[in-house]
């Protein structure tokens, strides 16, 4: 219900990126500059400078989403209380999820969510944690499910389970048959690691200083996006590397990958962040608490 050009203007506004705004809205990059130049001839005046394929606010622009920002906040937040009362939870609700989370862990959660709530329209960005973080800081996302703990003092974060990381290596490799393997041993192998802004290689970057290791030490040979990736170098032998236990069990269940714990367990923490500031649509708040129900229920099984 609240005027469409506003909530291009906003998006715009925000990432300062025609180009972006049409992803995050959805529509294509004519429709946006349609919108924008529909609110700029209401106006009679221009709300962005546009020089060297970058665009800035001009004064009537910052002016502009002032008042858009406050009444979209506005109108969200009347929408919402209404839904309280008639007990409907729908609208758009955008998630992100870092990369291990979003590939192995968050599909079942969404797949229960929504048959509860099919009215919710949920979109789901997958990055690593470092982008997921910054989506959640830009407001591009409502909520972020990220590996690692987070520093950031704006936003709100939950642990929600203790995720282990394991030592992978293909069958028959030394370490394969180890009941525990120690850090020293790591560094006597070829190493294969996710890229940097990845979780999982800041936690491990965090536990080889812990134990007076420099990451840098590693014989280090690959590095790829995904543990998918990781994983398929590791099974044709071409290093180990250390992987979440929840991305190991069609390798493990089909004898392609074999899994050994570090003698000191290496855990990391999977963490729910929004910002402080935000005001929680309905259709967040039962996500939230949803999702840590299933938490819990996680904690408890593990």
């Amino acid at each position: 219900m609240a005027d469409r050009r506003l909530q291009v203007f906003s998006t715009v506004a925000r990432l300062l990126s025609f180009t972006k705004a049409a992803e995050a809205l959805h529509m294509t990059q004519p429709a946006v500059t349609f919108q924008i130049r529909q609110l700029e001839d209401y106006f009679n005046t221009r709300l962005f400078d546009r020089t060297h394929n970058r665009i800035s606010l001009t004064t009537a622009g910052f002016l502009v989403k002032e008042y858009a920002d406050q009444i979209i906040s506005l109108y969200t937040e009347m929408d919402n209380e209404v839904r309280k009362l008639t007990g409907d939870v729908l609208g758009p609700l955008v998630l992100g999820a870092s990369t291990t989370i979003g590939e192995y862990v968050i599909p079942s959660i969404l797949g229960e969510y929504q048959a509860n709530f099919p009215d919710v329209a949920v979109r789901l960005h997958v990055a690593n944690t470092e982008g997921v973080l910054h989506m959640v800081e830009g407001n591009e996302i409502d909520i972020g499910i990220v590996e690692g703990p987070v520093g950031n003092k704006n936003l709100v974060s939950k642990v929600c389970w203790d995720d282990e990381l394991v030592v992978v290596a293909p069958p028959g490799h030394p370490l394969a048959e180890a009941e525990t393997v120690t850090v020293e041993q790591i560094f006597e192998y070829p190493f294969i690691s996710r890229e940097e802004g990845s979780g999982t290689r800041e936690v491990i970057h965090d536990y080889l200083q812990a134990a007076g290791r420099d990451f840098s030490d590693l014989n280090l040979i690959m590095e790829f996006g995904s543990p998918e990736s990781i994983k398929s170098a590791v099974a044709a032998g071409l290093g180990i590397s250390i992987l979440s236990v929840a991305t190991l069990n069609k390798e493990l269940e089909l004898g392609l990958l074999a899994k050994v714990s570090l003698d000191a367990p290496l855990k990391r923490p999977f963490s729910i962040v929004y910002q402080r500031q935000k005001f929680r649509l309905r259709a967040m708040d039962e996500f939230l608490e949803f999702t840590e129900a299933h938490c819990v229920q996680k904690q408890a099984g593990s």
